[in-house]
């Protein structure tokens, strides 16, 4: 509210080619404190809803972003600094992805073609790579190994969050049209084929079926989905969220990728669903030239440029960024504090099942 929007949305200041203008970040002072944010639509940004319903929208999608980033690092970072670079993180790599990605006259928008409906590369790739970065810079907790503390509460917990990634796909259309209905339609597919391909992916690699693994699998087909939810078909988002289940799937289980302490696999389910739902929508996205499967082989290209780009500057910027914070309020907690748990140690606050 205070500068955010502003950075996200405001009048490009970037780079210039041929005379043509790409967007890198958004004039801070353009929003400041929702200056200008008012009830009638914005021509260019949000023409068929008013323009504080698309300020408040976009807010959705700037506070997830960091919230994903936690579960890499569960259990051994200290609360104060966790907010100090959740600050540093949304103003020096959330709001440039965003503007670059989202503004009509963004670097990776206008420039690159890059498709992403509803926040696969803005939100999840830049929070997997993100959280990626963390779980090195941190190190490994003293006890990695964790049982889920309550099987019934993950169950709702995924069904709410589904549920309410109804609003940020179809939402995203920006009308009650068929886009929002197509948008509905491939998310919950796609989600759905996730979550059954997950569970008998398991069954045939020797690990039992789960509902743990049903509500992973399940989250992992949201993820993939969300970057191309309005430019493909239902039928297409069967496929997206088999496809993605699999890798991810793999991923997660990569004994390379086990030896670092990711306490909730933020990278295999949002850093790669995010990757395969930006390269998937490069395939298949709908239009003429719009996709690699409709002639579209240099859109295609760019995509895969900028995905290069989007996942250098989401794991170094933030690995920077975690230094910095580090060097204000120390990011670690003690070896105490961690066996203590954090609720006692960061809260004076304890749960009792």
């Amino acid at each position: 509210m205070v500068v955010g929007f502003s950075l996200s949305f405001g009048t490009p200041i970037g780079i210039q080619v041929d005379g043509e203008k790409y967007g890198i970040i958004g004039n801070p002072l353009d929003y400041l404190f929702f200056n200008n944010v008012s009830v009638l639509p914005h021509k260019d940004l949000a023409s068929t809803i008013p323009f504080v319903l698309f300020a408040l929208f976009q807010m959705k999608f700037a506070v997830i972003t960091p919230a994903l980033i936690t579960g890499s690092f569960a259990e051994r970072v200290r609360f104060i600094s966790y907010l100090v670079f959740m600050v540093l993180f949304s103003l020096f790599i959330y709001m440039p992805l965003c503007h670059m990605v989202w503004h009509p006259d963004g670097l990776l928008n206008k420039y690159f073609g890059v498709k992403d409906f509803a926040g696969g590369t803005v939100v999840h790739m830049s929070a997997g790579f993100a959280a990626l970065a963390g779980a090195l810079f941190l190190g490994k907790r003293k006890k990695p190994h964790h049982e889920p503390s309550n099987i019934s509460y993950v169950i709702l917990g995924t069904g709410m969050l589904w549920f309410g990634w109804f609003g940020f796909n179809a939402g995203s259309a920006l009308a009650a049209n068929a886009t929002a209905a197509m948008a509905f339609g491939t998310t919950t597919i796609a989600s759905a084929s996730a979550m059954m391909t997950w569970i008998f992916f398991d069954r045939i690699n020797g690990r039992k079926v789960s509902a743990m693994g049903a509500c992973i699998g399940a989250v992992v087909g949201l993820v993939a989905i969300t970057p191309g939810a309005g430019f493909i078909s239902i039928a297409e988002s069967i496929f997206v969220g088999f496809i993605s289940a699999i890798v991810s799937n793999l991923m997660l289980n990569w004994k390379k990728l086990k030896k670092i302490d990711d306490t909730l696999d933020v990278f295999a389910c949002h850093g790669v669903g995010g990757i395969m739902g930006m390269i998937l929508t490069a395939i298949l996205a709908h239009g003429e030239n719009a996709s690699l499967l409709h002639g579209g082989f240099e859109v295609f290209a760019h995509h895969m440029m900028a995905l290069v780009l989007v996942c250098i500057f989401s794991f170094f910027g933030s690995l920077l960024l975690f230094k910095i914070t580090n060097s204000i309020i120390e990011l670690r907690v003690s070896e105490n504090s961690e066996e203590i748990g954090l609720d006692a140690s960061q809260h004076d606050e304890s749960l009792n099942w």
